[in-house]
């Protein structure tokens, strides 16, 4: 895979498949890129797992946090790696050592170690390099031009102006949008009252 360019339905079915999201180098510091991260994709629906050794004892939006991967005891769907470049092959190599394996490595914005990617993607995992799954599922969904964000998206049609309580997910199909089952899971829960 060219990891300097992914289509827009590479990523779309990488957010869409996923529902158990570990981020390895998450913070409860709420002026960290990681602590924004994880609470918007907490808002999105995602069963997200905070894992730093560092902060073990304390929870961030209400999930313990967990010292390593191998702490988790349940199947993870994707690692989001929150740690610089020099420090991506050991985790990946942990995820390499669960069972069963997560479907997807994804480094964030400015970590790329395209030995460890190949090294993934050789044991069948997907991956994403130097983005962010926050940015990427707002681009999809059309939330992030609702903030000024030029995304590239040209269109005829105006996206629904965002209401209190509307989500907009990635299947919307107005402005370039896909469809992800978390943000359907979430809209559902909250609607639903048992």
């Amino acid at each position: 895979m060219n990891h300097d360019s992914y289509p827009d339905d590479y990523i779309r079915g990488i957010l869409n498949g996923v529902k158990v999201i570990a981020m390895v180098g998450a913070s409860p510091s709420e002026v960290r890129p990681s602590f924004f991260a994880f609470k918007y994709l907490v808002q999105r629906g995602y069963d997200m797992i905070p894992v730093n050794p560092g902060h073990v004892g304390k929870s961030l939006m209400g999930r313990p946090f967990v010292a390593s991967l191998a702490d988790i005891c349940r199947p993870i769907d994707m690692v989001d790696i929150f740690r610089s470049s020099q420090h991506i092959m050991p985790v990946v190599d942990e995820a390499l050592g669960l069972s069963p394996l997560p479907k997807v490595i994804w480094m964030q914005l400015g970590a790329r170690d395209d030995a460890a990617a190949e090294k993934a993607e050789a044991a069948g995992l997907k991956v994403v390099m130097n983005r962010c799954p926050k940015i990427e599922y707002g681009r999809l969904s059309s939330e992030i031009s609702w903030m000024g964000v030029n995304s590239r998206t040209i269109s005829a049609k105006r996206a629904p102006i965002p209401t209190q309580g509307m989500r907009l997910s990635l299947n919307r199909t107005t402005v370039g949008g896909g469809a992800t089952a978390a943000a359907d899971r979430a809209a559902k829960d909250r609607s639903d009252p048992s």
